[in-house]
């Protein structure tokens, strides 16, 4: 199977140096001229959670007209960056061939579908899962646990456990879900939690969790999302959440979000998605959001200063 991955930062890469370990065809797609080059002449060396080699038959190109012709397409770039690749994809992918975006926060879905038909669009969900770009052409696989997967209009279920079967033959833990929608919503409650206040604090998981006054403001975030969510009817796998996104920190204590990774490296993050999301969906639903209101504006106010 040819597999087209669009988006070669971290989490890309991985998903193209573990995909290329099997007999498909892999083509790993980014704008980031250096990266590609390197992958193009030494190879894709990654090390950590996956083990350590170098990854030397992935078709890497800036270009993404070299995607064309794939039987499934992997969009990882940042949640601003999806509409942009959508509408490049809508220029040749066919009626049979499957999307699949897996990004952080909400709303990646909704604009693939503006440009690409919603019955072929496939959510992914990564849990537990982190990774960071060392140098151009390699990248440090920090973690990982599950990959979700789930069709964004409910169509043939077998369809997704199809998909779930490409990704475990590869080396991932991963599982087909027919509510994705649960799940998207359970791991952007997380990401709430987490990402802003992160990087506000500029500090890991573990240890906005140790400061009572920054795990505070933390868990106020979350229970604005969380308020939103069960205004929208999410189904909840749980009843606290706060136990919820204590255990999933507690997982990961010396992990830092890759909002406060992007900031690290002077790259602006995916805010709007995130804790901007949640002040946006809280207007359009009546609910306050005061502290991811403050969040929102601080990491805004950062990243205008980065321009």
């Amino acid at each position: 199977m040819k597999i087209s991955i669009i988006g070669g930062g971290a989490m890309g890469s991985i998903y193209a140096a573990l995909m290329a370990g099997t007999h498909n065809e892999i083509t790993l797609i980014d704008s980031w001229t250096e990266h590609i080059n390197t992958i193009q002449t030494k190879g894709l060396k990654i090390e950590g959670a996956s083990g350590k080699r170098v990854i030397h038959n992935i078709n890497a190109s800036t270009d993404i007209n070299e995607a064309k012709g794939s039987e499934l397409y992997i969009i990882s770039t940042k949640t601003s960056q999806v509409t942009e690749v959508a509408s490049k994809l809508q220029k040749f992918v066919k009626a049979e061939e499957k999307i699949l975006t897996i990004q952080n926060g909400l709303g990646s879905g909704d604009k693939v579908a503006q440009y690409l038909n919603p019955k072929n669009i496939f959510i992914g969900v990564a849990e537990g899962f982190g990774a960071s770009v060392i140098a151009p052409g390699q990248v440090h696989h920090n973690s990982m646990k599950l990959i979700r997967i789930g069709e964004m209009i409910q169509k043939d279920f077998s369809r997704a456990k199809d998909l779930t079967k490409i990704w475990t033959t590869s080396g991932f833990e991963a599982k087909a879900f027919e509510d994705i929608n649960q799940l998207v919503w359970e791991k952007f409650i997380c990401n709430v939690t987490f990402s802003g206040p992160c990087t506000v604090f500029k500090i890991t998981l573990g240890e906005l969790m140790s400061v009572p006054e920054y795990w505070s403001i933390a868990l106020s975030c979350m229970r604005e999302a969380y308020k939103i969510g069960v205004k929208k009817s999410v189904s909840f796998s749980f009843d606290d959440p706060v136990k919820y996104v204590t255990t999933f920190g507690e997982r990961m204590p010396k992990a830092k979000p890759s909002m406060l990774l992007d900031h690290e490296q002077k790259r602006f993050s995916e805010i709007d998605a995130i804790n901007g999301m949640a002040v946006k969906l809280g207007k359009k639903f009546g609910i306050t959001t005061p502290y991811n209101e403050v969040i929102t504006t601080i990491i805004n106010h950062k990243e205008k200063v980065m321009r």
